[in-house]
């Protein structure tokens, strides 16, 4: 196998072209600490001081033996390279020693560039060795040794650069060496060696005059900062210069060698990557199938601003950059840049040729021709291609290599279908950060003890910022700039001033500033709907719901949805609902309040209100089409229904919606719609009563009672009292529920409603039953039952008459409660009433049945009752019944069915938390444990 390992950029190994991780920064740096003396013996002590410097732990050989225990697992001893342990030291052996490691290629080509007389190969092979470097050496490793390796890599490449260009220089280069040298100069403006090199090549170039000028600025720099004149070669040349000397010019008819360029223009590796272990995965297949197909590999990436794009396109880049032996192109395409337009890809062509080391004289005047030239230049070559930040497809288009052999990878804010559907792109839609991911990306940045000493402003960091990879590293940066302050100042300015607390002077890492690259390439219609999407109530939006939010037609509000997310600034999940990260939707907020006007914003709320007030009260009625209604104002104008079909239907939409209904009606409190609070209460109360949802029933009908008192609504200030009664009833909450009904009778009987008389007198009787009082609670079921007699209800009828036998039943009675029971049974099938009613009768009937020792009887009931509990989605009733099934099951000495019928029970109980029955409960499943299996 080919064993590679990498010391001229992050410290890396291949084998066969693919990575091998090599797990923590130290044990890296012990890689690295024996690759530099690879095949010689590195005594114990020197690897770790090279190691740990003066911080080597008290147990330093046994750290030291487990990294390298952990370099052999993952380095195969077998192929080629193996960790020795010889006299007091160790050694890495690794098959042909300079070909395996890069930094010392890298001395055997400077070597044998020396060792020639020939100035083109010496270019050549200076060329090669150079184009080994992939940015700083070492990267992401820190320590003393660390530090001056690095220093003395630094020298090795500057001396081999100027050996290049003395060589370049001695076989006739001049002109196209000035841009180059340019640079150089700038970063060591005293380098004397730079500077002649520079002077000769503007001579060369026909710039005299700059040359002389240059000179001059260097000799009055030299003697300000060292008090000394340039040496003699620098004066020499100076005056050689002057006098025009013709042995300068390049020699006649020299031919200029060209040297062998190889392309590594990938920016440094992200310092503090994180994650995305799945995206890696990705595009590394991506890539092993495409090769398998011989298919030019093309990966979008998409993504918010600020959400990691780069950072994983460039990580990865590095990761594989030995599966690109021709080079890799790096281009910023400047689709959401602050100060310019999208760069133009013909302005990217022609860089792409400078840096493939096309000579200026061959590059065509025309586009096309250019375009025509670079994808020729690449079709054959193994090279990746990174195009960054794109506007969009059209712009990448034209970039996209000739032949098979090249990746391309592109990043954009927005989903770039035009390459999916044209170029077999494969799409990778980046999304934030796990909350695992983000604490670990915390704590690189900030240290293990600073993150591990305030665990509870840590994870309200990891929650403000969403796992937005930006945010964090805002936040991080923030925290290391003020080592003394503590992370609990940083969230709350977070959870205070939210945006306001990720602002940064530097544009690109100011986090609103990045948002709003994305913003203003939106048309003015979809950013007019991602500020009323910042103000819609709740967590997502369905299709319909947005229609009625803009007041835009269905048809035309999708296409501006799938333009918001095709901009990553909206997301979609996997039932077709629409989501905003937070710290977007703050930015949504944060522009619907500068940009829309009161009216714009009061009339899209009021528009989206009544869409879930309408279509609860739909659903409503398809859950209880005999229950008493209510009547609704007509809905706005541009409303937009949604069309329910059935009951199952109308189940699926109010669990879907259901955080969206609840954030409807604390809209409704704070815009002031007071008939909207106690209507949505309304129309959610079966749903909420099917499901066991006491607490979000309490809740609304709390903000409905307030909302009837503002308005003064007796009537509903009555369903309000009874309905809180009923719920306080049910978490066994029984002062507050005598409190309610009491003021909900008093209320009725000064109003004179009969009906609502007989409703509070039902719930007066369950009060009293939980309490055991049996004869009160008798009382209030019989009096409620005569009134329902006289008010041509039938449901109520049926179920009055369910109630006085039920209670009549627990009192013993159980002849006149079988008659009652019975009755009702009659009224609800003779006018074909709901199966709730049905049900609750039956269930009735059963425990009468269980009591009189009639099981199987009882048995068949409470099955019955329990289906139709079913099919109703009652699951509140349905855990009485199951517990009911149980009993009549133990009583028959089936301990298998009455162990799963508790079991199911329990876990409903558990759920609406109804904490004494869920004891109650275990405690029969745990005496059934100490019963043989039927």
């Amino acid at each position: 196998m080919a064993v590679e390992l990498g010391l001229l950029g992050e410290v890396t190994a291949h084998v066969d072209g693919r990575a091998v991780e090599l797990g923590t920064p130290r044990q890296r740096c012990v890689l690295a600490a024996l690759a530099v003396d690879v095949g010689r013996v590195v005594p114990a002590e020197r690897l770790m001081q090279r190691v740990w410097g003066a911080d080597t732990p008290r147990r330093g050989r046994a750290t030291l033996h487990s990294h390298i225990s952990r370099l052999r697992q993952v380095l195969p001893a077998a192929d080629g390279v193996e960790i020795v342990l010889r006299s007091g030291g160790y050694a890495l052996v690794v098959d042909q020693e300079v070909h395996a490691v890069d930094l010392h290629r890298f001395h055997d080509l400077c070597a044998r560039a020396r060792g020639t007389d020939d100035d083109r190969q010496r270019v050549a092979l200076l060329t090669e060795a150079l184009a080994l470097w992939r940015g700083e050496p070492l990267t992401g490793l820190s320590g003393e040794w660390v530090h001056a390796e690095r220093d003395r890599m630094r020298q090795e490449v500057l001396a081999a650069g100027h050996d290049l260009v003395d060589a370049r220089l001695r076989v006739g280069h001049g002109e196209e060496l000035v841009a180059e040298l340019s640079v150089r100069t700038a970063q060591y403006p005293l380098d004397e060696r730079a500077a002649g090199q520079y002077l000769l090549a503007l001579y060369r170039a026909g710039r005299s005059a700059d040359a002389l000028e240059h000179y001059q600025r260097l000799r009055e720099r030299l003697v300000e900062e060292l008090g000394a004149d340039p040496g003699a070669p620098l004066q020499e040349l100076h005056q050689r210069i002057l006098a025009a000397d013709p042995t300068l010019s390049a020699p006649p008819g020299s031919q200029v060698v060209e040297p062998v360029v190889v392309a590594r223009q990938l920016p440094a590796a992200p310092p503090h990557f994180t994650g995305r272990d799945t995206d890696l995965a990705a595009l590394t297949a991506t890539l092993d199938t495409a090769r398998q197909g011989r298919m030019v590999v093309i990966s979008a990436i998409a993504g918010a601003g600020g959400i990691g794009k780069t950072w994983l396109a460039v990580h990865w880049a590095h990761k594989q950059r030995v599966q690109f032996p021709d080079g890799q192109l790096f281009v910023d395409l400047r689709g959401f840049s602050p100060d310019s337009e999208p760069m133009a890809p013909t302005v990217v062509v022609r860089g792409f040729l400078d840096a493939l080391g096309v000579e200026p004289g061959r590059i065509p005047v025309e586009p096309q021709a250019q375009a025509g030239l670079f994808r020729s230049l690449v079709a054959d070559k193994r090279m990746l291609i990174v195009l960054d930040n794109a506007a969009h497809a059209e712009q990448v288009m034209p970039l996209l290599p000739g032949g098979d052999a090249c990746t391309v990878v592109v990043t954009s804010r927005r989903t770039l279908t035009g390459l999916v559907t044209r170029h077999g792109a494969h799409h990778l839609t980046l999304d934030t950060l796990s909350s695992d991911e983000a604490r670990t990306l915390l704590t690189q940045r900030l240290g293990t003890a600073r993150v591990t000493a305030e665990p509870e402003a840590v994870a309200q960091l990891v929650d403000l910022c969403g796992g937005f990879p930006l945010a964090l590293g805002i936040i991080a940066g923030r925290a290391l700039t003020h080592p003394r302050a503590p992370l609990a100042v940083f969230a709350a300015e977070l959870r205070d001033l939210g945006l306001g607390a990720l602002e940064d002077d530097d544009p690109a890492t100011d986090l609103p500033t990045v948002l709003s690259w994305s913003y203003r390439a939106l048309t003015t219609e979809q950013q007019v709907v991602f500020g009323l999407l910042g103000i819609a109530p709740g967590p997502d939006i369905s299709l319909p719901a947005a229609a009625s939010l803009t007041g835009l037609p269905p048809a035309l509000i999708g296409k501006v949805l799938r333009g918001l997310e095709e901009a990553s600034l909206l997301g979609r999940d996997a039932h077709g609902r629409y989501t905003m990260h937070d710290l977007i939707r703050r930015y949504a907020t944060d522009h619907s309040a500068h940009d829309l006007t009161g009216g714009q914003r009061d009339a899209a709320l009021r528009r989206v209100t009544d869409f879930y007030l309408h279509t609860a009260f739909a659903a409503d009625r398809l859950l209880d089409p005999h229950r008493q209604s209510i009547e609704l104002a007509p809905p706005c104008q541009d409303y937009h229904p949604r069309l329910l079909a059935d009951q199952d239907a109308a189940t699926a939409w109010l669990t879907a919606e259901h955080p969206n209904l609840l954030a409807a009606q604390r809209l409704a409190v704070e815009q002031g719609m007071h008939t909207a609070v106690w209507q949505l209460a309304w129309a959610l109360d079966t749903f909420h009563n099917r499901q066991g949802q006491p607490h979000n029933r309490r809740a609304m009908w709390r903000a409905g009672l307030a909302a009837a008192e503002f308005l003064g609504d007796a009537t509903t200030c009555v369903l309000a009292h009874r309905l809180l009664g009923g719920i306080s009833l049910y978490t066994g909450q029984h002062d507050e529920a005598v409190e309610n009904l009491t003021r909900a009778l008093e209320l009725a009987e000064h109003i004179d409603d009969r009906l609502a008389q007989a409703h509070t007198h039902h719930v007066i009787a369950r009060v009293w039953e939980e309490q055991e009082q049996d004869q009160r609670a008798l009382h209030h079921a019989v009096r409620a039952l005569h009134l329902f007699q006289g008010l041509d209800q039938p449901v109520w009828h049926a179920i009055a008459l369910n109630a006085v036998g039920w209670m009549q039943a627990r009192q013993g009675d159980y002849e006149p409660a079988r008659a009652h029971c019975e009755a009702a049974l009659d009224v609800a099938r003779t006018h074909r009433l709901h199966h709730e009613v049905e049900a609750a009768t039956l269930d009735s009937l059963g425990y009468i049945a269980h009591q009189t020792g009639h099981h199987t009887t009882a048995l068949s009931h409470y099955e019955h009752a329990l289906t139709l509990y079913r099919d109703l989605s009652e699951t509140y009733y349905a855990a009485d019944t199951l517990n009911h099934l149980g009993d009549i099951h133990h009583a028959l000495d089936l301990h298998d069915q009455a162990r799963s019928a508790w079991q199911e029970a329990l876990e409903l109980y558990r759920a609406q938390q109804r904490a004494d029955e869920a004891d109650r409960v275990q405690q029969q499943l745990d005496a059934l444990d100490h019963k043989p299996l039927s």
